[in-house]
């Protein structure tokens, strides 16, 4: 059995999306396990931009089955306009090439205005959200409340338990002193929504054991990054679900495959949206100059939420952290490209002591980070092919990623596109 598990290492896009169509090519399932629409994985492919944020990004390539696991949430209407958005760029998307698990859980509008007015209600002290519902989707699910994708099989059910969770969100927000939802309404829209899903509802655990049983090759693609885990994460300014690699397991029902394999995705410099701590953080004409203006491909800009993100120096001792923790065996580095030009590059490997801080991601006061300072690179990379061909300064920025981490780094992506990727 051969699993191959696709995690972010940092607050999330770091380019998951890209390196698990990547590694599609050669894949026969591929599979989501945690998280919904918050996640935002872009794929380029010549002219064609690919924006999915609940349909595994390896369906891309035609042998493929994808897979939405139990530990997702899902909103179906995100669900059904991915479904047309790939039918229209001549993907083919129907019950026999994507299965949704029959016990992943339903994102509704009630989960979304809960969201906004748990979030409003916060003032100075909000999370930084994106406001799709998830955390309040996965509320419902801990309290034994939530809707699961096999009530679609049963209308009258559907439609009884989907009455019960608008109705117990109009109480709680009339409390925020939030529009309340027009109940009627929104039923006879998601009893649509559940006759169309009904036949991609199916059990994606026997789907993905089966495929590993048989020696297929199966990619557990992972959704934001494993600075946001819930459990691990830089709590409280987290998802609200797990994103680290043990919870593939979990998300999608199976057991240790004899053959396992852990990729992290790590971005050549760190960015963050939304609050919490961020140790190596810069502003000004660096942040710029990292970031971009919005013309750009790579510039720095939410693919869910649009928003600007906040960008700072790679950080070396979270990244360990994430490695150790996750089982990480190999990382492939993006955004290398993005990095020439820049005169001097910092990487940090160490903080300054600071007394009573158990974890960096839970400090209360400021940390001071400790740089190694690498020389830039003034060369173009993105047409490079061959790792012989970076510049030396880049090769020296790489392998002091890969000596820190202790795992080789065996991709280096030098662009957007699907090609420009270097294979060490």
């Amino acid at each position: 059995m051969t699993l191959q598990i696709v995690i972010g290492t940092q607050w999330g896009d770091e380019g998951k999306g890209r390196f698990v169509d990547l590694l599609s090519a050669q894949a026969d399932v591929v599979a989501r396990f945690a998280g919904g629409d918050n996640a935002g994985h872009t794929i380029r492919i010549g002219e064609d931009v690919y924006k999915l944020h609940l349909i595994p990004s390896g369906l891309i390539y035609p042998q493929t089955v994808g897979v939405v696991g139990s530990g997702t949430v899902i909103n179906p209407l995100v669900l059904l306009g991915e479904m047309d958005s790939l039918r229209a760029a001549g993907v083919v998307v129907n019950p026999d090439r994507l299965k949704i698990s029959y016990a992943a859980h339903m994102i509704t509008p009630a989960h979304m205005a809960l969201d906004r007015a748990r979030e409003a209600s916060l003032g100075k002290a909000k999370i930084g959200t994106t406001a799709r519902g998830i955390g309040p989707a996965y509320v419902d699910k801990a309290r034994r409340s939530g809707i699961q994708y096999h009530d679609l099989l049963d209308l009258d059910f559907f439609k009884e338990r989907l009455m019960q969770n608008l109705e117990q969100a109009n109480r709680e927000l009339k409390l925020y002193g939030a529009e309340v939802l027009d109940v009627a309404a929104i039923v006879e829209e998601y009893l649509g929504y559940a006759s169309t899903l009904a036949p991609y509802v199916a059990d994606t655990s026997a789907i993905v054991m089966d495929a590993l049983d048989a020696g297929r090759h199966v990619i557990a693609e992972g959704a934001q990054g494993a600075l946001l885990d819930i459990d691990h994460g830089s709590y409280p300014f987290v998802t609200s679900s797990s994103c680290s690699a043990a919870n593939a397991l979990v998300g999608l029902g199976i057991g240790t495959p004899d053959k396992m394999s852990v990729v992290g995705i790590v971005k050549t410099f760190q960015t963050r949206v939304g609050s919490g701590p961020f140790p190596t953080e810069v502003e000004g004409e660096m942040a710029g100059m990292l970031r971009g203006d919005g013309s750009q491909q790579w510039d720095e800009f939410g693919t869910t939420t649009g928003r600007a993100r906040r960008i700072g120096w790679l950080d070396g001792v979270l990244l360990k952290r994430v490695v150790r923790m996750n089982g990480v065996t190999e990382l492939g580095l993006t955004k290398l490209d993005v990095l020439s030009g820049i005169p001097q590059i910092k990487f940090c490997t160490a903080y300054q002591p600071a007394a009573n801080v158990i974890s960096p991601l839970l400090a209360r006061t400021e940390i001071e980070p400790i740089y190694e300072t690498f020389q830039g690179w003034d060369k173009n990379i993105m047409g490079v092919t061959q790792w012989e061909d970076l510049p030396k300064a880049a090769q020296q920025y790489v392998l002091a990623i890969e000596a820190h981490c202790g795992v080789p780094v065996r991709w280096i992506s030098v662009g957007p596109e699907r090609n420009q990727v270097i294979y060490r």
